[in-house]
């Protein structure tokens, strides 16, 4: 059973929904999120990255960075361009991009089934980042960023969307990046309620941090001696069906080989597993990886270590066969000599980048599947770091849920 209820959602006028729909919080850097707002005040980068109305130096996760978020939160609302639904209510989060449509489901979800493990991760959590969205939560009284989920896909539910998705949306808004993004409020929860009711299983496809901030946020309240009604019980997420999320790859680029040349590396990595040389830029199977070095595209074919739903992924075999054992990184996400780049920037960026000088070694990875993630999920196991890169990202300010 996965309960899904409706919420009081702060949101965007449709007149001001392209100034204040921004990026997520963890897509960009300060001074990325200070080039993004220039001219906009509006911009709900200005809550989630309050920093940006701070002098460069100022720490972005100091006390008084959280308090200006929550001082711009209130502006927004009282100059009118964020307004407060009368009505609990879900909503329907339609994104298209590149003709990829994806329909989730906007509500509030419980922080119980995430501590009891029926909101299923697939991720450990950093503590300082876990400790940041902690924070921030705290000092707003409200959840900004929606955490993406996903389940297995329902015939019921997709009718029950179609139908509603007939409706005039509350807005309709074509991002910077082309990525089209509409929101319709849903007219009767009962059907989602009731259909949700029959799901054995979510799965965190995106967000762990802000989940286990809401339960974070959730234990201090009840501590400070909030009831059973309290609305931290619940967090803000969107729930998407498995045969519409878009997982792209995660690739990699290695900065230094040691004591190797990128061509004695090539030798190498023939020893290892089955290495053709001269081949394309994109891996055409699961258990095999393009490599760019010494100017041309390569594809090495790897073999899993062990027979289990980790094991079996490509970024597990190159870390198991390739970048530990051969360079020495056996922890690739403190290790300064690999880098990782999001597969919406493609293959040429890899290409590019080393041609550059900005690296010796690039690796395009194939794209993991939602079935792969939900059998890591389901086996109680943990994807290797920086294995997902979900597109498209889901827009920071479209709904609020406030918890005071």
């Amino acid at each position: 059973m996965s309960v899904v209820q409706p919420f009081r959602a702060l949101r965007p006028t449709p007149e001001s929904a392209i100034r204040v729909a921004s990026v997520p919080y963890d897509v960009c850097s300060t001074e990325e999120a200070r080039a993004l707002v220039e001219g906009n005040p509006d911009s709900f980068l200005h809550v989630i990255r309050a920093e940006i109305d701070f002098p460069p130096e100022t720490d972005s996760h100091g006390a008084e960075v959280y308090r200006k978020g929550r001082e711009n939160l209130a502006a927004l609302e009282e100059r009118g361009a964020l307004v407060r639904e009368e009505t609990p209510s879900l909503y329907l989060y339609r994104q298209i991009m590149n003709g990829h449509a994806q329909t989730g489901l906007v509500g509030t979800y419980s922080v119980d089934e995430y501590d009891s493990g029926a909101i299923v991760k697939h991720e450990f959590t950093r503590p300082d980042k876990e400790a940041d969205r902690t924070a921030h939560v705290t000092t707003l009284g409200a959840q900004t960023g929606p955490v993406f989920l996903t389940y297995h896909a329902s015939t019921e539910l997709k009718s029950q969307v179609a139908s509603d998705q007939t409706a005039a949306p509350l807005f309709d808004l074509t991002s910077q990046d082309g990525v089209q993004h509409t929101l319709w409020r849903v007219p009767d929860p009962a059907p989602y309620v009731a259909a949700f009711g029959s799901l054995d299983f979510l799965y965190i496809a995106d967000g762990h941090h802000r989940s286990a901030a809401a339960s974070n946020v959730r234990r201090a309240r009840v501590e400070a001696g909030a009831g059973p009604d309290d609305a931290s019980h619940h967090f803000l997420a969107v729930a998407f069906p498995s045969d519409e999320v878009q997982i792209l790859p995660y690739n990699r680029i290695v900065h230094d080989l040691g004591q190797r040349t990128p061509e004695s590396f090539l030798e190498a990595l023939d020893g290892i597993g089955t290495l053709e040389r001269d081949t394309g830029p994109t891996p055409e199977s699961d258990d095999a990886v393009s490599v760019f070095a010494a100017g041309a595209w390569h594809t090495l074919r790897l073999t899993p270590q062990a027979d289990d739903p980790v094991s079996r992924l490509a970024p597990s075999m190159l870390q198991d066969k390739v970048l530990g054992p051969l360079l020495g990184i056996t922890d690739p996400r403190k290790d300064d000599r690999i880098s990782f780049v999001g597969g919406i920037r493609g293959t040429a960026e890899l290409e590019a980048r080393v041609s550059r000088g900005e690296g010796l070694v690039a690796f395009s990875m194939p794209a993991v599947t939602v079935a792969q993630l939900i059998a890591v999920a389901d086996a109680g196991q943990v994807m290797p770091p920086k294995s997902t890169w979900f597109e498209p990202k889901l827009r920071s300010g479209v709904l609020t849920y406030v918890l005071d």
